[in-house]
């Protein structure tokens, strides 16, 4: 088994060498303590104390061999008949140590052992069986058994912090995955939000250039209404751009949120939208603050993306926008009298989820990318978008959403 740091720093090796130091002093102590007559003892007893200290060096690579010599060791020093040190207090170390590696087992059968081989042994020498159960059998069993629980106790708190700092490090780990995904999350937001936004003030600058250019000499007033829409659009942008950057420089653990406008501010797509020549209707049903956050602004990039369709795509005059809540669900709807996006020509029927997938611009025949955005942002809040004909001419797109997210 390797050597496991100390917490407090100390080396493994120093701790085992003064444990080792303590254990001879003190087997030398008891075997100087009783002998009668001879102040120095037997030299070779000495010897024992030694070796019983110098196996402390091997405790933690080999406790159980540490602790069949020990034990080995203390039935040789009586075998030869030098002086009692008892049997406790030399094993005490080496079961420790065992009971402390995970060898618990190993230091109870010891343990077991020594007593059971001590007591018979002091019967057998004429020992009252009632001073060897009351004092000595009592005395060693309680000793060995407080190092066998003092090595099981340091083990469980070694490895309850081993588990601790795996427990820190699954954390830190989970904690870093999660930001990455949150960081992922906000840069795709980052991203709808940027397609939506530029691509419907793109739209209505190409729209109301077109308008101006062909009034310019022959409707003057109209030219002019034209540019300033450019205008206003042009400056819409620019100031979304502005604050996207000021977002992005921002610091990681600002924690400042993606903020965008809810049902309550699309009147400046609508007067766009009317800019562009469309007739708009508007019927928004909604209460303010009856809208979780997330839902309202998925709606108004829903409406925004809608709209920049139609002015791109479907060459309608007119377009109807519907909001409302229906039980706990918001049901949001764009519909217009046009020819519908490329990919929706010579499709009939109600609109369905499968008429419009996939990602492309005008000049293809799959639908604008928007339109799979707008899927994307009300599935990811639990509900549907739906989008296709409407029938021989217009062409609608409905969404359905929860009005509120459950906390």
């Amino acid at each position: 088994m390797t050597d496991t740091p100390h917490p407090f720093g100390v080396s493994p090796r120093l701790l085992d060498a003064l444990l080792g130091i303590g254990v001879a002093l003190g087997v030398a102590l008891v075997i100087a303590a009783e002998v009668d007559g001879d102040p120095g003892g037997p030299p070779v007893a000495y010897l024992f104390a030694v070796a019983f200290g110098a196996l402390m060096v091997w405790r933690r690579r080999a406790p159980r061999l540490v602790l069949a010599l020990t034990v080995l060791g203390i039935f040789v020093y009586y075998a030869l008949g030098f002086p009692p040190i008892g049997i406790a207090w030399p094993a005490v170390a080496a079961t420790y140590s065992a009971a402390e590696q995970g060898r618990t087992r190993t230091a109870i059968v010891a343990g077991a052992v020594l007593v059971a081989v001590a007591a018979f042994f002091r019967i057998d020498e004429g020992l009252p069986t009632a001073y060897l159960i009351s004092y000595e059998m009592f005395t060693n069993v309680a000793l060995l058994a407080a190092a066998i629980a003092l090595g099981v106790s340091v083990r469980t708190r070694r490895q309850a912090r081993v588990q601790q700092v795996r427990i820190l490090e699954l954390t830190t780990a989970e904690q870093e995955r999660r930001a990455a995904a949150r960081l992922q999350d906000e840069r795709v937001q980052i991203a709808r939000d940027l397609h939506d936004s530029i691509g419907h003030s793109l739209s209505v600058v190409s729209m109301n250039a077109g308008v101006a250019a062909e009034s310019l000499g022959r409707d003057l007033p109209t030219a002019e209404r034209a540019l300033a829409q450019i205008r206003e659009s042009a400056g819409q942008t620019l100031r979304e751009l502005r604050a996207t950057v000021r977002l992005l420089r921002s610091a990681p653990d600002t924690g400042e949120p993606i903020t965008t406008p809810g049902l309550a501010g699309i009147a400046p797509l609508l007067e766009a939208a009317r800019g562009a020549g469309l007739q708009v209707d508007v019927d928004v049903q909604v209460p303010e603050g009856a809208l979780s956050g997330p839902i309202d602004a998925a709606a108004f990039r829903i409406v925004q993306e809608s709209l920049t369709n139609v002015i791109r795509h479907s060459g309608a005059t007119q377009v109807t926008v519907t909001a409302a809540l229906e039980g706990a669900n918001l049901v949001l709807e764009v519909r217009d009298d046009g020819r519908g996006t490329p990919a929706a020509q010579g499709t009939d029927g109600p609109p369905k989820a499968t008429t419009i997938d996939g990602a492309g611009d005008s000049g293809t025949h799959a639908p604008p990318s928007g339109i799979t955005g707008m899927r994307e942002r009300a599935t990811l809040l639990g509900g549907t978008l739906t989008a296709g004909r409407t029938g021989d001419q217009g062409f609608a797109v409905r969404a359905e959403m929860p009005g509120r997210l459950e906390p």
